[in-house]
């Protein structure tokens, strides 16, 4: 009989965080089909996980049964009934800090992510910063797994899973001999938003010869996308077609996604789809690039007018003067590299 292991997986957000580690957990499931890994996260992400035959999902429900700290000890007694061997800490903030804590006195192995803090806290203060790029998350999430004693690489073992079925309920959309581009144009915070009336005429030049979908969530986002879906003929809502599954799916047919320093970018990386990122007051070389990004297409502000970018490795900093940052990112250029990607993807279908 086979020792099946079990390992314990702690990351509870963001959405982009928890999209990063599924590179790794593929690398995970292809070099380790005998064990078992369970993946601790809030219910909302369960669907990244259906591709995946032994790594399961396990809530943490900290709007009820696990909140505040009697309910943070109760959900260590939940998972300590699931016999886990290891456990990787791919979030280290307060929460999981207190699990590894317990974890460790009941002699179990964990190993927690390390976020290179005083990397990062050189590369975005304002004062003698260090501008060099930081290591990729993705590979931090690999460092983790292989300290806890497996052997994975991403540069090796990792394979992208063929594109998903999707549903548009709809004949109506031309999908066969136009491009499909994904673009979604918010964010978080604002200072990683392209300003909405340049992201416009994006969208709009690429309604002539493709067919986009827009993503967004919430009300003010939504406005936004129905402003331009009525008044784009080739441009649709992505919400339009069903649940955050469905969405999934349709991003991973895309033959191009635009997308701020935001998750819909990562998710779309994960499925091999070209992806154009945005950036803003954050930067790629705090180390939350796309999967495998061409350098090429992450355009970024102009440091050379706003020097003190990055200033924060999430944007939820604002900065005087650096309102308009964005601005000199040129809406043409963006167009232009689209453009050379879906020309290059033409000329190797023809090739």
């Amino acid at each position: 009989m086979i020792d099946e292991k079990k390992t314990l997986i702690l990351r509870f957000s963001s959405m982009g965080d928890v999209v990063m580690t599924i590179p790794v957990l593929r690398c995970l499931e292809k070099k380790y089909p005998n064990d078992k890994f369970i993946f601790v996260t809030r219910k909302k992400f369960t669907p990244f996980f259906t591709e995946f035959k032994n790594i399961t999902f396990f809530e943490a429900d900290f709007k009820n049964r696990h909140r505040g700290f009697l309910g943070l000890l109760r959900l260590f007694k939940d998972l300590k009934k699931t016999n886990p061997d290891k456990v990787a800490d791919l979030h280290n903030v307060l929460r999981t800090q207190v699990l590894k804590i317990l974890f460790q006195l009941s002699f179990h192995s964990v190993i927690s992510v390390d976020k290179k803090r005083n990397e990062r806290k050189a590369l975005t203060r304002n004062k003698n910063k260090i501008f060099k790029p930081l290591t990729s998350v993705h590979f931090n999430y690999q460092e983790v797994f292989n300290k806890l004693g497996f052997n994975i690489d991403l540069t090796r073992d990792h394979c992208f899973p063929p594109s998903k079925n999707f549903n548009l309920n709809t004949d109506k959309i031309e999908l066969t001999n136009r491009n499909i581009i994904g673009v979604a144009p918010f964010a978080k915070y604002s200072t990683k938003m392209y300003p909405l009336d340049l992201m416009q005429k994006i969208v709009g030049f690429l309604d002539q010869k493709h067919t986009v979908f827009l993503f967004g969530f919430g009300k003010f986002e939504m406005d936004i996308i129905e402003k331009w879906s009525q008044a784009f003929k080739n441009v649709y809502s992505c919400s339009n077609f069903g649940g955050f599954e469905n969405e999934i799916a349709i991003i991973s047919n895309l033959d191009l996604m635009i997308s701020m320093d935001s998750a819909n970018g990562h998710i779309a990386s994960t499925y091999n789809v070209p992806v154009i990122t945005l950036w803003g007051l954050t930067h790629p070389y705090t180390g939350f690039t796309t999967f495998n990004p061409n350098p090429d297409n992450q355009l970024c502000v102009d440091r050379e007018k706003y020097p003190l970018v990055p200033n924060s490795i999430y944007g939820n900093k604002e900065l005087k003067g650096y309102e308009d940052a964005m601005r000199s990112i040129n809406y043409n250029d963006v167009l232009a590299r689209a453009e050379i990607i879906l020309k290059n993807q033409t000329t190797q279908i023809t090739g």
